[in-house]
């Protein structure tokens, strides 16, 4: 089976080299480093995104988003190099309506689609741990089950639906983690104004129903020792929440406190730039004139 890989970034980057450890691959990035890299890590390098794509029998794509995926499948003339019988698995945080106007530009290609985002961040992607979610139909679930392997733990690749399943999962999971982020840091921030010892008030919300992985992991790992970059960027979590707020609008189902998150999320980007997403939490300690810090 031949694959092809686009999109070397920080996840690709890891996910192709796993790949490469049990199939033939053809990678391409727009930077040339990371195309090095992967070969590096024996890949072939495709000398453009179409023609990565030309002999694929499965092509994978992990890029930032909608406009990034639009672009390449289209403007750069991927979707029309597919060959008939290939299977497009598409590993970005994306939107249904984007993989459609993708598909709909080409109804004749003969290839198909599995939506596929993935869970388990840069450590996941280099160990080949990640956890995937796959929208699509049984079969090409199956076709593409042994590529998808290579870079995920076997028993969390979970075949959640028809197309866009996968899409609408990844986005409420990601959604979930950012209000309980925005929400735990609230409580902490209300408290420690009030008086109350970060360290007990901390344990006292880790202890309760309260809790969540943002108290347990990121604020005790990160906020706490006033580390505020994460490798998951502030612009990727707006462009997530983004994309949650409007499949609600799409499906009629109000998210008016993921609204209110992305415009806190809006703020940090403005004041800070494009740094790690837990600089929503920064920018709450500074207004509040607290800082969350425990020994």
């Amino acid at each position: 089976m031949k694959v092809g890989f686009i999109g070397l970034g920080k996840m690709g980057a890891g996910m192709v080299r796993n790949v490469a450890a049990k199939f033939s691959v053809t990678a391409y990035d727009a930077q040339s480093a990371a195309v090095r890299a992967a070969v590096s890590a024996g890949a072939m390098a495709g000398e453009s995104a179409a023609d990565t794509a030309s002999d694929a029998d499965v092509l994978v794509t992990m890029l930032p988003g909608p406009r990034e995926i639009e672009a390449v499948m289209l403007g750069d003339g991927v979707a029309s190099a597919l060959k008939p019988g290939a299977i497009w698995v598409d590993m970005s945080s994306s939107s249904l309506e984007t993989l459609r106007r993708i598909v709909s530009a080409h109804p004749d290609g003969g290839w198909t689609v599995l939506d596929a985002p993935v869970t388990g961040g840069v450590p996941g992607a280099e160990a080949g741990t990640l956890q995937v979610f796959a929208g699509g139909s049984a079969e090409d679930f199956e076709r593409a089950a042994e590529v998808l392997a290579s870079m995920a733990n076997p028993e969390r690749i979970l075949h959640v639906g028809e197309q866009g399943a996968g899409y609408a999962v990844k986005l409420c999971l990601n959604l979930g983690f950012f209000l309980h982020a925005m929400a735990g840091a609230e409580v902490l921030a209300l408290g420690v104004k009030a008086g109350v010892d970060l360290r007990l008030l901390h344990d006292a919300l880790v202890g309760s129903g309260a809790s969540s992985a943002f108290l347990e992991n990121d604020a005790a790992q990160n906020v706490f020792a006033g580390d505020y970059k994460e490798y998951f960027r502030l612009a990727l979590a707006m462009k997530d929440v983004r994309l949650a707020v409007d499949l609600g609008r799409e499906v009629g189902v109000p998210l008016e406190l993921s609204a209110i998150v992305e415009q806190l999320m809006c703020r940090a980007y403005l004041t800070y730039g494009d740094g790690g997403q837990l600089l929503a939490v920064k920018q709450l300690e500074e207004t509040a004139g607290i800082e969350l810090r425990r020994d």
